[in-house]
């Protein structure tokens, strides 16, 4: 299976630059895993293809200011984007300038932090920073939102709103769970009134997400690790739904690979810890059922995960009929609705 399988061109206009007027009015592409039938929908029409048995489970991470800016000790430029918080002091991230700084030296950011590079592990750098309490406050104070690389301009007010989930609450991602920002609070309290059962479940976004397959073979391709945390009580709903006959349906693809990491023996448990779960076809799904899911990047992880989920070829017709028919495309574009394919479609 070679990554070029899941090559698609896209017209750059149809790049989402900007989030919709509002967060609802979305277009919504149906495609039935089974037959890979499409229906043109809008995303307030997403509630009629909930039915009352059904579970949404969402990812409920937040986006910290995750970019920093300043000079080195050797007065050389230098760019800092947090991957994880690691305690109090310490994080990983990734450095761009001219050159990498090594073991000790340190960076000055943003003009008021005094960051320490303690060690280097692979892609990533152990920073600390001194003079604070807390790197999250710090961020608060001093970061910038980061943006997606293909959305080509500044952050402005709109997008400190509108780059967060309506339900984030638990800080740590670096990028937006982009499926989660069509819902707002009316949308999820009919939702709620409808009678359909809601869960939410954290995986913290890495800015490994955007980084492109550099492999030929898509199965040597090595996913870059995430934290999450499956609550017992979500597996406990999951279990019920199933038992009831009910679709589990998890909104975004981080929430399908939280679920399905916490399914890796067969059934859903509890899991708290680190995954680095790689979803591509001829993978079996074991908890979710059915996924509300952005356009996602040619050639991406996450193309190839909905790919597994509905077969590659009904996703690839359906990305072309989405071309063709104008649909917004990546963070702030229009939404699917993608129900499992049953059969063991790998092509």
């Amino acid at each position: 299976m070679k990554t070029s399988d899941f090559q698609f061109d896209l017209p750059e206009e149809l790049i989402a630059q900007y989030p919709s007027e509002n967060r609802t009015s979305s277009r919504l592409l149906f495609l039935d895993g089974n037959n890979g039938q499409r229906q043109d929908l809008q995303f307030t029409d997403l509630l009629s293809l909930l039915n009352p048995t059904d579970l949404l489970v969402f990812n409920n991470t937040k986006v910290i200011p995750a970019r920093l800016f300043g000079v080195k000790d050797s007065g050389g430029k230098v760019e800092v984007l947090i991957e994880r918080v690691l305690d109090e002091s310490r994080v990983l991230a990734h450095i761009r300038s001219s050159k990498s700084p090594t073991a000790g030296r340190h960076l000055q950011l943003e003009g008021a932090l005094d960051v320490e590079v303690l060690v280097r592990h692979d892609a990533l750098f152990e920073l600390k920073f001194h003079g604070i309490e807390s790197v999250i406050d710090a961020l608060e104070a001093y970061g910038r939102l980061p943006l997606p690389p293909y959305i080509e301009r500044e952050v402005d007010k709109e997008d400190l709103d509108r780059y967060q989930t309506v339900y984030a609450r638990n800080v740590g991602a670096v990028a937006a769970p982009t499926a989660g920002l069509h819902f707002d609070e009316a949308l999820l309290n009919r939702i709620r009134e409808a009678g359909i059962e809601t869960a939410e479940l954290t995986l913290h976004v890495g800015a490994g997400t955007f980084q492109p397959v550099r492999v030929d073979d898509v199965r040597s391709h090595q996913m870059h690790k995430e934290v999450i945390d499956v609550s017992e009580q979500v597996a406990e709903q999951v279990k019920a739904t199933r038992a009831r006959g009910g679709r589990v349906i998890a909104v975004g693809t981080t929430s399908v690979r939280a679920l399905e990491s916490a399914s890796a023996n067969g059934e859903i448990s509890a899991y708290q810890g680190e995954t680095d779960i790689f979803i591509y076809p001829g993978y079996q799904f074991k908890s979710v059922d059915a996924m509300v899911t952005n356009f996602h990047l040619s050639e991406s992880t996450l193309l190839m995960l909905v790919s597994a989920f509905a077969g590659k070829q009904h996703i690839m017709d359906a990305y072309q009929h989405a071309i063709q028919q104008r649909y917004r495309f990546f963070s702030y574009g229009d939404a699917m609705f993608i129900t499992r394919n049953n059969n063991e479609v790998v092509g």
